[in-house]
Order: C-alpha cells, then structure tokens, then sequence
C-alpha cells in the first residue's frame, strides 16, 4: 500500500534485497501517477495519466500542443471542475477550440507516449509552420543545459521515477522545469506556464528533455515555436523527419563533453 506524501511522491514498503544483508524491509518512495481528465468548455477532450500538480499547466499546455488553442487570449480560466471533482480539470475558452478534436483524433495517454500515428503525422504538417529564424545556439550551451534542468529535478532525485522538460531562452536562462512520470506531461506542463505568462509562440527558446526525444515532444515543441530540442538520451526515427522538415535543431546523447546533432545545425554558431 502507499501513502502519499505530497503531490508528487509517495510511500511504499519495499523488501530491499543486497548481497551480504539479506533481505531488509524499508520505506521507499515512489513516483505518483493518477489518471487526469481535461475537459474544454464541458466536454471531455482527453485522458492522460500524470504525476498530479500543475494539471491547468498540463491541460492549457496540451491543447496548445494540440492546436485546440491559439494562446493566452484563448483561454478564460483553467482548473478544477465546478463540482471540484478529482482528477478532472476544465479549461474555458474565449471562443471554443479552434476544431473539433472528435472529428480525427481521440486522445487517450499512458504515462509512457503521447498520441502518434497517422493523424498525427497530418496534423503537424498542417498545423506547424518551420520554425522561425533565431539567433545562433553555441554548442558550449547545448552542454550545459542538462547539468542545469538537473539541479532542479528535486523529484527524480527523490524518486527516479519522474521525467522532465526545462525551457531556456537564448541565453541560457531557464525559464521553467516541470516533472512528470509521462515525459509529453513534463513537456505540456512546461510550455502551459509560458502560455498562462502570455508567451506563444515560444520563438528562439531551447527545450531540455532528461530523457529520449520521441515524435510527440519534437511536434509539441514545433507546434509552439520552439528553436531547439536538446535530449540527454536518443530521438527516434520520426522525431528525426519532422526536426528536418521544420528545420528545428535536435541534439541527442547530450552527455559529458558531447553530443549527437540530428537535424537543425544549421541553428548552431
């Protein structure tokens, strides 16, 4: 059984077993993962599986990253339901989404992958423009950008258990980290509180991923602007296509005193 200890960790029993000592019965903590409903104007749009906290972030940021909304103006409030029902939270908008997601895609995540597949592939191309013009990324910054997400991943430290996606502008400056036990919630969490600060679309800012780039993070990171995705571990063959075609940087294996570029050095100095 767990407990849990605040809205990322909980507390389990573990029988911890090591050479020389047996078997030993501990606590150990443990990433949290609950399912999320995000609603839009009153109908359910998605369900994902997540670490709980930041769920306005999560919700306003995936349907950003869906082309449901357009920005900041678009949306009237993000929270809890009326009836405060848990795990459920509602986005209001300006106008309605920008399409009815019902028509071509339905939207339900495990914590371990987004949506891919077919209708995706025809929603980037038609949604995400190439990524605009940017000032030029030094390799020297690439590097460094996952020692500084790390520092601030307090709950993987605790856990292991939690990805995370940290926004940088051009001068390296972090702007915001989020953790997730799904690596696309630690990414829409990120991009939803620079969308709530009124920021979209994110031109000339650099994402920092602790783990591998699939295709769902590089589309969401094309479909909000941003220049460039630096991964500490590997992209995926698609992820790959769409950072060419959009002409994003993508860095992998950004390790030690170096890295792999996939696509996009054209944006390095």
């Amino acid at each position: 059984m767990t407990v849990t200890v605040d809205p990322h960790v909980a507390l389990t029993w573990i029988e911890r077993i090591a050479p020389g000592t047996g078997i030993e019965r501990a606590r150990d903590e443990v990433a949290v993962e609950e399912p999320l409903e995000i609603r839009a104007d009153g109908e359910a749009v998605a369900v994902t599986m997540r670490t709980p906290g930041e769920d306005e972030e999560l919700a306003v940021g995936f349907l950003a990253g869906e082309g449901l909304i357009g920005g900041r103006e678009d949306v009237v409030s993000a929270g809890p339901t009326a009836d405060l029902e848990a795990n459920v939270v509602e986005v209001r908008t300006r106008a309605g989404l920008r399409r009815d997601p019902s028509d071509e895609r339905r939207f339900y995540m495990t914590s371990s992958c987004g949506v891919c597949g077919k209708a995706a592939l025809e929603f980037v191309h038609r949604e995400s423009p190439p990524a605009a013009a940017s000032a030029p990324v030094k390799p020297e910054l690439v590097l460094r950008l996952p020692h500084e997400a790390r520092d601030g991943q307090t709950g993987f430290e605790r856990t292991g258990g939690l990805h995370a996606t940290a926004v940088f502008d051009p001068a390296g400056e972090m702007l915001v980290l989020r953790e997730d036990v799904g690596r696309h919630n630690a990414m829409d969490k990120a991009l939803g509180v620079l969308l709530l600060e009124g920021r979209w679309p994110l031109t000339g800012l650099l994402a920092c991923l602790s783990g591998r780039a699939g295709f769902e993070l590089v589309q969401k990171a094309s479909v909000a602007g941003l220049a460039g995705v630096v991964a500490v571990g590997a992209p995926s063959s698609l992820a790959v296509e769409l950072a060419e075609e959009r002409g994003t940087l993508l860095c992998g294996f950004v390790r030690g005193d170096s890295f792999n570029v996939y696509a996009g050095a054209h944006r390095l100095s």
